[in-house]
């Protein structure tokens, strides 16, 4: 894809298969747990805003998929439950082959409305 994308349908349409397709089954799962949220672009990512506060975004790089919360708070809120993946401060990383469980999306995804709520 020439350019940066301006959508999230065209930041998928640019990866391989497998990418494309844990993004697009994290995608439905935050829609779901966020279904007033909107999709928009954040820093060349899928992201997704609700009541105009950044809630979470997702991506892929070469060598893995990312979910990020926006929030160090989160990731270190349910270290626990991450503990088969590699994280890092705001960043969940996974294989396309090993994509995060919805019910653990969903949980993150409820903590960061939370967050937001409470700011």
């Amino acid at each position: 894809m020439a350019g940066k994308p301006r959508t999230i349908d065209e930041y998928l349409a640019a990866l391989c298969d497998d990418k494309r397709a844990a993004l697009e089954k994290l995608r439905k799962t935050i829609e779901a747990a966020a279904p007033k949220a909107e999709e928009c672009i954040s820093y060349q990512l899928p992201a997704f805003r609700l009541g105009g506060k950044m809630l979470v975004a997702f991506g892929a790089t070469a060598n893995h998929c990312a979910f990020y919360p926006m929030s160090s708070s989160t990731v270190e809120t349910h270290k626990d439950d991450l503990n088969d993946y590699d994280t890092s401060k705001g960043t969940i990383r996974f294989q396309a082959d090993h994509p995060l469980p919805a019910a653990l999306v969903r949980k993150l995804v409820k903590a960061r409305i939370a967050e937001n709520a409470d700011r």
